[in-house]
Formats: structure tokens, C-alpha cells, sequence
């Protein structure tokens, strides 16, 4: 329709103008209509404001409460198509502007209760079916990006709300058969569910009831939305208060969801109860762990053949084009010469959630699910190279070493015959991936499989091609920063075009990282002997840390080194003429990103680097020191800077104690602890100090051993903080400490 291509063009000219140039434009005439008479005017108004909150959200975002408090006044508006508008422009800007939009009217309470009490009040509107399933909708969108503390204090008063429109709305199914607004009122409680969590249980037993009663009886082909979007609530539901409280209804709900299964076979391929099961048996794995195992024969066939499913694709001219209708439901990109290349998107979210949850499967059942994985890794892999839909090549990548994990139960054999087959895929697809979101996924997947299968899990060949591509990333990644700069000296280089600079920088960056986790797992697993090959990527990492580089660029080289330090030394010294100097001039560096891995690659030279760095050990220290003792050491953005440099204090002392002075320097180490926002490093603090306490180490107990109030001050924060996981090791030194205490009278 004309309405809806004029929308689609002012989003595309918002997103393309920006809303620097297009929003004062706009915003004059959206007035205008807004205060016509005629209905048509004011339906078009909201419209217009829906459609352009993405391109225009940094101007927007400074008057959105001006924006929202004028719209809300429309929700009370004669005509229903205005009233049905101002639900459709609440609920776009809940959604564009998330999570700024709740956090800014949390702030001023009455605004955020009205907004909730506006769209509750809207879904009893009695004049109109769809202005109330719109209200719920927009509700939908503001609470599913909602965080969960801003909700709460609100819940009491939106929970009953929703259930007695639940109540009135199942009386009206029964007498009248209307359900549009019901499909939308179960759905908004899902989503409040999922949003508070475990705040759900109180009104569980409220709703739970009803919800199992739609499932059993909604079996007619006209409500079958409405039972799928049930049992997506109910599954929603039982995630949110979790295995305990739902294990009550869990028998009931299994047996309606099997009934469903098991007719499967009779449901027409467009039934939308099937994503909605799909995605229900997940949550239902989920909640119930191990013990869904027993369900797996019956879910696992309909899911592998909605997994399966291949789009039809072709390849048309431009009279074929002419032909062909928007509802026939295809998409087209023009690949020159006058012709076009479409795919037919039906089935396609299917397909992406079925791959999903077998992701979930593979995670949640680990060796439980080792029957399935040669099925799913034979179907994954191809589909690499799906470029139709980039959520279906995410799901593929992350389920790689997913699947290595369950197989591990089968065997060295059957795992390396399983990855063989992954691998050259893999690779091939870092080389030849085009988007940077995928190609970051499929690069963290790579690293977390060389992870499972350790050394010897790439030949030479292997080597050979993923070194050309990781230079290729790095010599690409130094290109873009050039191009980049050049632009900003363009003629019509403006804010706009930095935020777009900016977001391309971003995405580099991560591809940076991605690039360090595939170095740190080839590290990790084989040591000093990837070192020759390491050194054609050598010029490149030396220089990233050049102190003329951006502080991501430098954050990552250092983090790079200090992976071949921890894992490669002491033969990692050879290159210390490249790093040395960076790093220790990096300790003190502007940037804490900077400072953490500085600091960090300071520790890990005295734990792991062997006598070759002993006389960094000296050098470092007042270094370390001087960022410990500044004034704004502990603020949020330099706590994990900070804490870093405190453990390379603790680990230089513990394994270089001879390179300087300890009894000097330990009573400040003591006076700095404890860490408790780097749990890594924390661990290794705390190793330390059992050391110290456990060999009586006078210092540290201080005289008649008046440090010990001090000392289980400093294990009770970390207890506090969980800056420990209660099964390392390192808890059970520490509750030692504190039970001999307990124990010795004289103490």
C-alpha cells in the first residue's frame, strides 16, 4: 500500500540522512497533522513518528518525553485507527530507544506508570479488537527490553492487570470465538515472565491453570496461533521460576507437548505451532537438564526435518521479475546484466530455529546427546556456507565445538574423524566470510574447537592457510584504520560520518580479538612449537603495540604477547626484544585496557617466564606500584587495571621472591587486598596469601598475630563478592584459615 511504502521511506531516508538534517524537517509537519481533525491525518502523524526513531534516535532521545507524554494523550483519541497508531509509535520507540527509553521514565516514576497504566487501560478498550492486541504488543515490546530491577517495583499492579484481561478474554473466546487480543495477552505475560525471572513464582499458580486449560481444549485449526503462543508462555514461564516450582505442572505440560509431537506428522507445514514447539521443547531441556534426555527420540525428527529444510532459489530476469508478486514471499538482489537472484524466505525462521535449538540440546545434554551428534555435525557444516541468512550461519559456527564436546564420550577416534570433518570448513569460511558478525562468531567457534582437541589438531597444510588468512585479517585490519583517517579529512566529513567511522573501527576491532582468541588457543595447545610459524605474524603483532596506535590496537598486541609468554616460555625470550620495552612502558599507560595487559604480562613473566625475565621483576615494581597507589585506582573504569598490577605484585614475590625485596614489599601487598572484580586474578591472590598464612609466615600475621582480624576480613569480602568459585580449590585453603582460627583458643 502507499501507507506502508511511505513509511518504509522516511525510515530509509532518516537511517541514510540522519536525523540531524531529516528530524527538523519532519517534526514541523508531523505537528501539523497531529492537531488536524480529520483521523487520517493524525493516524499518519504516528505513523510517520514510528518510522523514523531509528534514524533519527540521537536527536530524538533528548525529547522523548515531550515525544511520549504527546503520544499517550492519542491513546484516548475518538477515532480507533489514531489510537491504534499511538500503540504502534509506544511500542517502536520502547524498541528503538531500549534500554534508555525504561531506564529514562523509571527515573520519573509517573511517567513510567503511565505509560504501563496508558497500554493496560488501551487493552479494556471495548471499541476495537485490534487497538487492544496493539496495546499488548506495545506492551510486549516495553517490557522485553525492560531491565528486570525497573519492572519489579511495578509487577503486582501489571500482573493482576493481565490476568483479569486474560480471564474477560477466554470468556469472550468460549462465547463469541474472538482471540486476536488473547494471542497478545498470553504473549505479554511471557514476556513480563521472562524479564523478571524468578520475581514470577508469587503469580505462577495464578496463571498457570488457564494457560494448561487453552493448550488442552485450543485444538481447532483456527486457534492454533493461540495454543503455540501458549505453550511458548508456559515454556517462558517455567524458565522464569525456575525447575522447583515448575516441577509441579512438568509432568502435565511434557505429557500436552508430547500429545502435539506425537501428531506431528498431521500438522500442515505452515502450522505455526511448530516454531512454537521447536523453540518450547529447548526451554523445556533447559529446565529440566539431564532428565530430558528420555525425550529426545521423540523431538529430534521433526527438528532435523525443519533443520533440514532447503529454500527455493532461482535465478530470474527482468520480465520473470515483472511477474512475480510481493506475497509470493521472495526475495531479490540484483546481480547485474539484468538479472536478479531470489530466494523464497518461507521456512527460513523455522530453519534458524530448529538450528538453534539443537545448539541448545548439544549444550544443555553435553554427552546425552552424543546419538545425534554425527546427524547434526553432517547437517551444520554444509551450512557454513549459507549466506541466505546470517542467524542460521551463527548457530552453525557456535554449535561446532558444542558437538566436539558431546562426542568426546565416543572416543579419541570418533572425535578426531568428527572434527576432520569440521575443519577444513571452518577454516575455509574465516578465509571467505564477507560479514564481520558472522566471521567473528565463526573465528570464536575455530578457537574454542583447537581448545577441545589440543595439540595436533592442525597439520601443516592447515597451518599454512590459516597463516595467510590471519595475516590477511591483520594487514586488512591496518588498511581500513588508513582509510578510515583519510576520510576524516574529507570535505563532508561531519559527527555523522565519524559515528559511522566509529562503528566500522568497532567492528575491526573485534575482529582484533577474535584474531588474539585463535593465537591463544593455538598457544595454549602447542606451546613453544607453533613459534617458527608464529613468526610471519610476528611483524604485524609488533605493530599493534607501536605507541602511535589506538589503545584497542595496543590492548590486543600486549595480549598477544602475553599469551606467548604464559604459554611459550622460557623460549618465548627470543622475542622479548620485540615486547619488553612496550610493555613495561604500557604499565602506566593513559588507557586501563592498556594497563591490564601490561600488567598482566608482567605477572605472567615472573610465574612462567623462566630466568630470562628476572631483571624485568625490579624494573616493573614501582611501576606496578604507582598504579596501585593513584588516587582514582579503584574507580570502576580502573579496578580491573588496577587489580591486575596488584596480582603481578603477588606473583612476582611467589616466584621471583629473590629479584626484590619481600618482607618490604609485602605489608603494602597485604594493605591492597582483596580483588574481587577480576575473578582470575583473585584466585591467584588468594592462592598466595593460603601460601603465607599456611607457612606462618610472620608478616603476614603480624606481631601476636594482630593482622588476623584484618586477614579474615579480607577472605569474607571475597566469600561476599564470590570472587571465588566454591569449587576451586583455593575455598577449601580458605575455610582451612578460618576454621583453625575458630578452633585455636589462643587465637
Amino acid at each position: 500500500s502507499n501507507a506502508v511504502a511511505g513509511e518504509s521511506a522516511l525510515d530509509r531516508m532518516a537511517c541514510g540522512l540522519g536525523g540531524k538534517l531529516v528530524l527538523p524537517m519532519i517534526k514541523e509537519h508531523i505537528m501539523q497533522m497531529l492537531q488536524n481533525p480529520d483521523w487520517k491525518y493524525r493516524h499518519a502523524g504516528l505513523m510517520a513518528l514510528s518510522a523514523i526513531g531509528e534514524g533519527c534516535h540521537q536527536q530524538m532521545e533528548g525529547i522523548l518525553n515531550e515525544i511520549i507524554n504527546f503520544v499517550l494523550l492519542f491513546l484516548q483519541d475518538p477515532h480507533p485507527r489514531v489510537r491504534y497508531a499511538a500503540c504502534n509509535a509506544i511500542g517502536q520507540m520502547a524498541t528503538d530507544f531500549a534500554p534508555g527509553f525504561q531506564k529514562k521514565f523509571h527515573e520519573k516514576a509517573i511517567i513510567f506508570l503511565q505509560v504501563i497504566g496508558a497500554l493496560l487501560q488501551t487493552m479494556e478498550d471495548q471499541g476495537s479488537q485490534r487497538v487492544q492486541a496493539h496495546a499488548a504488543a506495545a506492551l510486549i515490546n516495553f517490557t522485553e527490553d525492560c531491565p528486570k530491577s525497573l519492572l519489579i517495583p511495578y509487577l503486582d499492579n501489571l500482573v493482576k492487570h493481565l490476568h483479569s484481561i486474560m480471564v474477560l478474554k477466554l470468556q469472550e473466546l468460549v462465547q463469541k470465538g474472538t482471540k486476536l487480543v488473547l494471542e497478545q495477552v498470553v504473549t505479554s505475560i511471557a514476556s513480563v515472565a521472562d524479564t523478571v525471572e524468578e520475581k514470577f513464582v508469587p503469580y505462577y499458580d495464578l496463571f498457570m491453570p488457564s494457560l494448561k486449560h487453552i493448550v488442552e481444549n485450543a485444538v481447532q485449526k483456527e486457534l492454533r496461533l493461540l495454543r503455540g503462543k501458549t505453550i511458548e508462555c508456559i515454556s517462558l514461564i517455567g524458565l522464569a521460576v525456575g525447575k522447583e516450582k515448575f516441577m509441579q505442572d512438568a509432568s502435565d505440560v511434557m505429557q500436552l507437548l508430547l500429545k502435539t509431537q506425537t501428531d506431528f506428522s498431521d500438522l500442515d507445514d505452515d502450522d505455526p505451532q511448530i516454531s512454537y514447539m521447536i523453540s518450547a521443547w529447548a526451554r523445556m531441556c533447559k529446565i529440566l537438564g539431564k532428565e530430558f534426555q528420555q525425550y529426545l527420540p521423540v523431538v529430534m525428527g521433526p527438528l532435523m526435518k525443519t533443520a533440514s529444510i532447503k529454500p527455493e532459489v532461482a535465478l530470474l530476469d527482468t520480465q520473470d521479475m515483472e511477474n512475480m508478486s510481493d506475497d509470493d514471499g521472495w526475495e531479490f538482489v540484483s546481480i547485474g546484466d539484468q538479472q536478479s537472484f531470489g530466494i523464497k524466505t518461507a521456512g527460513l525462521e523455522e530453519k534458524a530455529t530448529a538450528c538453534q535449538m539443537l545448539v541448545c540440546y548439544a549444550k544443555e545434554l553435553k554427552e546425552g546427546f552424543v546419538e545425534y551428534t554425527e546427524q547434526v555435525v553432517k547437517l551444520m557444516v554444509p551450512l557454513l556456507k549459507f549466506y541466505f541468512h546470517d542467524d542460521i550461519l551463527l548457530t552453525n559456527s557456535t554449535s561446532m565445538p558444542l558437538l566436539l564436546e558431546c562426542a568426546r564420550v565416543r572416543g579419541p577416534e570418533y572425535l578426531t574423524q568428527m572434527w576432520h570433518f569440521m575443519c577444513d570448513a571452518l577454516i575455509k569460511a574465516i578465509g571467505t566470510e564477507p560479514e564481520s558478525d558472522v566471521l567473528s562468531e565463526i573465528m570464536h567457534s575455530f578457537a574454542k574447537c583447537i581448545d577441545v582437541m589440543g595439540d595436533g589438531c592442525l597439520n601443516n597444510e592447515h597451518f599454512e592457510e590459516l597463516g595467510g588468512i590471519l595475516k590477511g585479517k591483520l594487514e586488512e585490519h591496518f588498511k581500513n584504520q588508513e582509510l578510515r583517517q583519510v576520510k576524516r579529512q574529507d570535505e563532508d566529513y561531519d559527527e555523522q560520518v565519524e559515528e559511522s567511522l566509529q562503528d566500522e573501527d568497532d567492528s575491526d576491532v573485534y575482529i582484533l580479538t577474535k584474531v588474539s582468541d585463535i593465537l591463544h588457543s593455538i598457544f595454549s595447545s602447542y606451546k613453544e612449537k607453533v613459534l617458527p610459524w608464529f613468526e610471519r605474524l610476528l611483524p604485524l603483532i609488533v605493530n599493534l603495540i607501536c605507541p602511535h596506535r589506538p589503545w584497542p590496537d595496543r590492548q590486543w598486541g600486549l595480549c598477544i604477547f602475553d599469551d606467548i609468554i604464559e604459554h611459550c616460555s622460557p623460549a618465548s625470550f627470543k622475542f622479548a626484544e620485540y615486547f619488553l620495552r612496550p610493555m613495561l612502558e604500557s604499565v602506566c599507560d593513559n588507557s586501563p585496557e592498556v594497563r591490564q595487559a601490561a600488567a598482566y604480562g608482567v605477572g605472567v613473566m615472573a610465574q612462567f617466564g623462566g630466568d630470562g625475565y628476572r631483571p624485568v621483576c625490579p624494573e616493573a615494581l614501582p611501576l606496578l606500584v604507582r598504579v596501585i597507589q593513584s588516587p582514582d585506582a579503584k574507580t570502576k573504569e580502573n579496578v580491573n587495571a588496577t587489580e591486575n598490577c596488584i596480582s603481578a605484585v603477588g606473583k612476582i614475590m611467589k616466584f621471583k621472591p629473590d629479584c626484590v625485596n619481600v618482607e618490604e614489599v609485602l605489608p603494602h601487598w597485604l594493605s591492597w587486598l582483596p580483588l574481587h572484580e577480576d575473578k582470575e586474578e583473585a584466585v591467584h591472590t588468594f592462592n598466595y596469601l593460603c601460601d603465607l598464612l599456611e607457612s606462618n609466615n610472620p608478616i603476614v600475621l603480624g606481631p601476636n598475630n594482630s593482622n588476623l582480624p584484618r586477614i579474615l576480613g579480607i577472605i569474607a569480602d571475597g566469600e561476599i563478592h564470590e570472587a571465588i568459585k566454591h569449587e576451586d580449590p583455593c575455598t577449601k585453603r580458605l575455610a582451612n584459615v578460618v576454621r583453625q582460627v575458630q578452633v585455636n583458643k589462643c587465637l
